[in-house]
């Protein structure tokens, strides 16, 4: 029996360093389930390359020599709805993907240059935005701690575990390998966190996007 194959993700890398953009653009295409369509090094450049060929997720340097990658997000983000987009910065920028328009906050990751240097982290953070995913920075994560009061204060340890490794844009398979326990008890853990910090279903907004960004909002540095 036939079976139907998924086209690769097209990605768009916009990165100002001729030989980081260079790295980035070979490291991704060489993957089976993706496909370079464009590597550019501008904001000038980027408007005129995705004018033209398609993407589905565009890789942003969040500073770039003739302007900035957040607001290019944003636009290119309100010209095409489902457009995933993955910033990539030297510093932890996290916290500004906290001041996006709610109308375009959804599919973002951020990525930092210093910390993410693994091929693996970098090709599932874009598949994960191709999925519309929030996904961010495990190690910037791993340094984080839930705000004195907030309500994720209030999740348990594993919970917590859990609420990290999902807004590294773990399913919950990929949870459970990682924690050695089943599936069925990580499903138990996301319908407790999803409790606690009161996200209920909602068709508009995914709710593990919601969980990603409550975690931004709720944590401060260890």
């Amino acid at each position: 029996m036939n079976q139907t194959v998924s086209p690769p993700v097209r990605v768009a890398v916009v990165e100002d360093q001729p030989l980081y953009r260079a790295m980035l653009a070979r490291t991704l295409d060489a993957h089976e389930r993706l496909h370079v369509v464009a590597a550019v090094g501008t904001v000038a450049d980027a408007r005129a390359a995705l004018a033209t060929v398609a993407a589905d997720v565009v890789v942003l340097d969040i500073e770039l020599p003739d302007g900035n990658g957040i607001a290019l997000g944003v636009q290119l983000r309100r010209a095409q709805p489902k457009l995933g987009i993955l910033l990539l910065s030297a510093h932890d920028a996290m916290d500004l993907l906290l001041d996006l328009p709610k109308d375009v906050s959804h599919g973002w990751g951020y990525l930092s240059k210093v910390s993410s240097t693994t091929e693996g982290l970098l090709v599932d953070a874009v598949l994960g935005a191709a999925r519309g995913l929030t996904v961010l920075d495990p190690a910037l994560l791993a340094g984080m701690r839930p705000r004195r009061g907030s309500d994720v204060a209030r999740l348990t340890d594993r919970q917590f575990e859990v609420l990290r490794l999902l807004a590294q844009g773990l399913s919950n398979v990929g949870i459970a390998e990682r924690l050695s326990i089943t599936e069925k008890s990580v499903q138990n853990h996301v319908n407790a966190i999803y409790a606690t910090l009161d996200i209920d279903a909602d068709r508009e907004h995914n709710p593990r996007v919601r969980a990603t960004l409550r975690l931004l909002e709720e944590t401060v540095p260890a």
